[in-house]
């Protein structure tokens, strides 16, 4: 199944909160295969931006105890994702299997929260270096710990851009990423679908890319090679360059 336009991403988005889900192209099972990764690479996102707003805080010296642990970490991204898809993360019909799985992303956001709590409120100390890349990294580590044999989430990027090298793409992200996401007539930041083969088993693969953000530049942007605040070179990205892409795996 090759790529959704973005009016089909926007069905799935209005299937997943009670309407009709229409999609001619996809099987009914790919249909559903796309919903349920695009709940967990949203739901990631939500994480993501959380931890981003928490940075101030996260960083500030001043203050010890900053009354951030898990419990209250996990509010924050659930009702973040609500607010951004405009319904439940896990609703009464939700099916098993996506229950089963955000209930462990969730409880894998709460794990490194909670496992953060010593650097997080160590007072005198400004930068603490959990930026939300370290954070989903980590946090998808633990979700494959726990899911490995249903799915498996990952952020990758271009091979170029990866700073930590458990991050470079594999075969199948890589080929996406050089032939279709760098396609001049492909819909910008439409998901890519395919059903193939991961570790010699069927699987539902998406790759969800992901461009940098004003916000993003203070660390990826200009000048190129300049060192930033995390002790990596800065890449040299401008606002809207694809920096990177969700990967999700659903396997059969």
């Amino acid at each position: 199944m090759e790529a959704l336009t973005a009016l089909a991403r926007n069905s799935v988005f209005t299937a997943l909160f009670g309407c009709t889900l229409l999609l001619p192209s996809a099987s009914a099972e790919e249909a559903a295969d796309l919903a349920t990764a695009m709940r967990l690479a949203e739901l990631l996102r939500a994480a993501r931006s959380v931890l981003s707003n928490f940075q101030p805080l996260i960083n500030d010296p001043a203050l010890g105890d900053k009354h951030l642990d898990g419990a209250r970490f996990t509010a924050e991204a659930t009702a973040l994702y609500a607010k951004r898809t405009g319904g439940q993360l896990i609703p009464d019909d939700l099916a098993e299997r996506d229950r089963t799985l955000l209930q462990a992303q969730i409880e894998s956001m709460r794990e490194v929260i909670d496992e953060q709590q010593e650097d997080i409120n160590r007072p005198g100390i400004g930068f603490k270096g959990f930026v939300p890349a370290v954070f989903a990294r980590l946090m998808n580590e633990k979700f494959t710990a726990k899911m490995g044999n249903e799915a498996l989430v990952r952020v990758t990027a271009p091979e170029i851009l990866v700073r930590n090298r458990k991050s470079l793409p594999d075969a199948w992200e890589t080929r996406v990423i050089n032939e279709a996401f760098s396609d001049p007539e492909r819909p910008k930041g439409d998901a890519y679908t395919e059903v193939t083969e991961v570790n010699g088993r069927p699987a539902f693969r998406m790759l969800l890319p992901e461009y940098y953000t004003e916000s993003c530049l203070s660390c990826h942007g200009g000048p190129k090679g300049e060192i930033d605040i995390t002790g990596y070179p800065k890449e040299g990205g401008k606002a809207g360059d694809l920096g990177g892409a969700i990967s999700i795996v659903l396997f059969k």
